[in-house]
């Protein structure tokens, strides 16, 4: 009997970190399976930070693979899912965000000659005035700053070439702001585009559980220490939402 002839092999990966996301994960796998691109042209990684629920287990119905984090931090278990991907583009999200159906496809539409990486705004899935309010923000100081030529990735929503991505480095192990700090070290080596078009909705859990003051003083000092060219202060901690 003949060999059955190699699966295809697929533009786009698509790294989700995960921990004890249950509650979360499987809308989140549902609104990127289904998306307008076929689903041959890209795979999904579930790269898991040892789970005590049933993560991994959503994780395998929709996943095209599932793995146990070996490196550390959330940058770590990034890096793990990067050196598993096939795809010739990686995008990292998280098991948190919903993505409209195009995300993909206009990801791919912005990968220009020169372009290796592609970031774009989040909005709350929460329908709070507070929070669409805070997040009105955040995306106007991401496009100010894009326009004065810095630009900082989110783990939310950030694509890059792999081999860009490996020649950069890939994610740092810092314990805060690593997802910013990617694209100030994958600017040197090309483009790094910030679009509207590929804006995704996430959970405002974070600012739910810690305070909104509280999350906005981390990332700020965070931010300060990249732009001095340091590293971050703080201690990794795995969450549970």
């Amino acid at each position: 009997m003949a060999a059955p002839p190699p699966a295809p092999q697929p533009e786009i990966s698509v790294v989700i970190p995960t921990y004890n996301e249950e509650a979360s994960l499987g809308r989140t796998l549902e609104s990127i399976s289904d998306q307008t691109i076929p689903r041959a042209m890209y795979e999904i990684i579930v790269v898991d930070g040892d789970s005590t629920d049933r993560t991994r287990e959503i994780a395998a119905a929709r996943a095209d693979t599932v793995l146990i984090q070996k490196s550390s931090g959330v940058g770590g278990a990034r890096n793990d899912g990067a050196a598993a991907a096939r795809g010739r583009i990686v995008v990292f999200t998280d098991a948190d965000v919903r993505a409209p159906r195009d995300w993909l496809q206009n990801i791919l539409s912005l990968f220009g000659e020169g372009v290796v990486a592609v970031c774009g705004p989040d909005s709350p899935i929460e329908g709070a005035l507070k929070y669409r309010v805070l997040y009105f923000f955040i995306n106007l100081f991401s496009s100010v700053t894009y326009r004065l030529g810095l630009v900082g990735t989110r783990g939310t929503n950030t694509s890059v070439l792999k081999t860009s991505f490996c020649e950069a480095g890939g994610y740092t192990d810092y314990p805060l702001c690593d997802d910013v700090e990617l694209g100030f070290r994958m600017k040197k080596l090309g483009k790094v585009v910030y679009s509207r078009k590929i804006g995704v909705k996430m959970s405002a859990r974070r600012f739910e559980k810690q305070g909104v003051w509280s999350v906005l003083k981390v990332w700020l000092k965070g931010d300060l220490s990249l732009l001095r060219g340091k590293r971050t202060e703080g201690e990794y901690a795995r969450q549970s939402y």
